[in-house]
């Protein structure tokens, strides 16, 4: 049977009483590796009361000792630094060096929270009128929710709750149902360095889980990172019910190579950008805009591009993991054939990559078009796969297509 993940309630992993489970799978082989289940009303508000609870004698919690907690938390996570970085490996797909900077990226921003005693001084200004004195302090808020997503598992919760708790908030995190090992892991820990019980609650599901967070009463602020279209609705519907939202969604960058750039510092650029991390993060280089002799440079991207290969996670020699999913793999297949019928030119096309030993991975090798104009499909919609696209320009003074 496979492990059911657990929920953190104040303070207890506690299984849930649902009755909608979901599957957690292996992106390289599609094996089940847990089961996860979708809270239902009563625990999700059971979580949102313990926060509530919690809150009340946190926010009194003198700051150097909130800080004290983040020192603690943030040695025990150096500590595990690696089993966390294999851990998320096997969850997500991606290579152990790609995990290991996902883990340590985290460690730094627990790190800056453990400084929480002089980030979160307030300011004064006398006489900035006649017998006018203006100060300001800081102060928390409440209870806080962290909706995070796939690709990043071990950094973007540690954006999140590590930073408002050591402000004196409590938190609830709904981490994405695709890959929830390592956000169950990070809490772990957190409790093991001595966090009191109720600061930090865990609740997993989907967007029913979700809605009941963004409309809950006690819930004073939301912070987000994912597609566009949940960005777009979880920032209305937390608004509406006047919580303060911060929602970072979507991913299209372009990068402009002028004729007097570095020609192998921009293919080497050009090529980690767009193919790391399977072209699944938020910083990835969809578009490239080659500007008058930067045009020569297509040649050796396409070699360079050639010579990545996507691979599991224990090959030193693969470049990038799968894609998270089957339905991604295919959305993203989806997008490539548009892009031929439209009349973009195919120099390498990733479609039919396979990994030996492995044939039910989500596979997507390097894939590189040219001539691709903005009124194509595959130019207007998020592609979030290792595809790059190749656009010319003689100048790059004209106006923006956006």
């Amino acid at each position: 049977m496979a492990y059911q993940v657990p929920l953190l309630i104040d303070g207890k992993m506690v299984a849930s009483c649902t009755e909608q489970w979901l599957e957690v799978n292996n992106p390289a082989t599609q094996k089940v590796i847990a089961l996860l289940p979708c809270a239902t009303g009563a625990e999700v508000a059971a979580a949102v009361a313990a926060a509530s609870a919690a809150f009340l004698d946190w926010k009194e919690t003198p700051v150097p000792e909130r800080g004290r907690l983040m020192l603690r938390y943030q040695a025990l996570l150096k500590e595990h630094h690696d089993e966390i970085a294999r851990l998320l490996s096997q969850d997500t797909g991606k290579t152990l060096e790609d995990a290991r900077g996902d883990v340590w990226r985290g460690i730094e921003v627990v790190e800056q929270a453990a400084n929480i005693a002089s980030l979160s001084m307030g300011e004064t200004q006398e006489n900035v009128a006649r017998g006018v004195d203006c100060y300001s302090v800081t102060q928390p808020l409440g209870v806080c929710v962290g909706i995070t997503p796939f690709n990043f598992p071990a950094m973007i919760p540690l954006w999140m709750f590590p930073m408002a708790i050591a402000c004196g908030n409590t938190f609830v995190l709904k981490p994405s149902e695709q890959d929830p090992l390592v956000p169950m892991r990070l809490a772990e820990l957190f409790m093991e360095a001595g966090a009191p019980d109720g600061l930090l609650q865990v609740i997993h599901g989907g967007k029913e889980v979700v809605d009941l967070l963004l409309v809950h009463p006690d819930v004073r602020a939301i912070s987000f990172v994912g597609s566009v279209a949940a960005g777009q609705h979880i920032y209305r519907t937390g608004t509406d019910h006047l919580k303060r939202v911060q929602a970072f969604c979507g991913a299209k960058n372009h990068m402009v190579v002028l004729p007097d750039a570095n020609r192998q510092q921009a293919v080497n650029n050009l090529v980690g950008a767009s193919v790391g991390a399977a072209g699944q993060r938020c910083m990835a280089i969809s578009v490239a805009v080659l500007v008058g002799e930067a045009n020569s440079l297509i040649p050796e991207l396409q070699a360079a591009m050639e010579k990545v290969h996507p691979g599991i996670w224990i090959d030193p020699k693969a470049g990038y993991g799968p894609l998270i999913s089957p339905s991604a793999k295919q959305r993203v297949l989806q997008l490539i054939a548009r892009g031929k019928s439209e009349g973009a030119d195919c120099l390498l096309d990733g479609s039919r990559v396979q990994v030996s030993g492995y044939p039910d991975g989500n596979w997507l090798g390097p894939t590189l078009f040219r001539g691709v104009t903005t009124d194509m499909t595959i130019y207007k919609e998020e592609i979030f796969g290792p595809v790059l696209l190749v656009m010319t320009a003689d100048s790059w003074m004209r106006p923006s297509p956006w």
